[in-house]
């Protein structure tokens, strides 16, 4: 039976494999060097790097020759010889790179998110920016304090002035 499974294999579905194993170590130079990239750009989020949806696009591919692998029994005695650990680190690894593309592949969503949020913003008139009023969104914004330590030392002045006036 294994003589007649090795006879469906075409050269062409043994490419699968070897595009993986070359995908997988791209993916994983890629991640590499953009992350260092980042760093040397001021420490930003890889998810923040102008070419973030190539890593994304690179991790699809290779989630998708994984499951072409997996899906053709036949190509199974070769990734054996070929990837470390056979079929069972293959499917191990291919779940680990789902679950990051699941984690990561929504730049999309990230990107509606951030569409809510303006709308959320021009709904409500705009979210305070503390950065030019520290004290907004604390209840009272700086004016009405100070209005109200003004209004406070005025009352303890005219006390003074009508305590010194009784004791004349």
């Amino acid at each position: 039976m294994a003589d007649n499974e090795e006879l469906t294999v075409t050269k062409e579905s043994l490419w699968y494999i070897d595009n993986y194993i070359l995908i997988r170590d791209y993916y994983d130079r890629t991640v590499s060097r953009i992350a260092a990239r980042c760093i040397r750009q001021g420490n930003i989020a890889v998810e923040d790097y102008p070419f973030y949806p190539y890593i994304i696009d690179v991790l699809t591919e290779l989630c998708e020759t994984g499951d072409y692998i997996i899906e053709h029994r036949e190509l199974h005695p070769f990734v054996e010889k070929k990837i470390k650990g056979g079929v069972d680190a293959l499917k191990k690894n291919l779940s680990l790179y789902k679950q990051e593309l699941e984690r990561n592949a929504s730049v999309d969503m990230a990107a509606k998110k951030d569409e809510d949020l303006s709308a959320a913003k021009d709904a409500f008139g705009g979210f305070t920016n503390q950065a030019d009023d520290p004290t907004k969104g604390a209840g009272q914004s700086i004016d009405d304090v100070v209005a109200k330590l003004m209004a406070e030392q005025e009352k303890l002045i005219e006390k003074e002035e009508n305590n010194e006036s009784k004791g004349e």
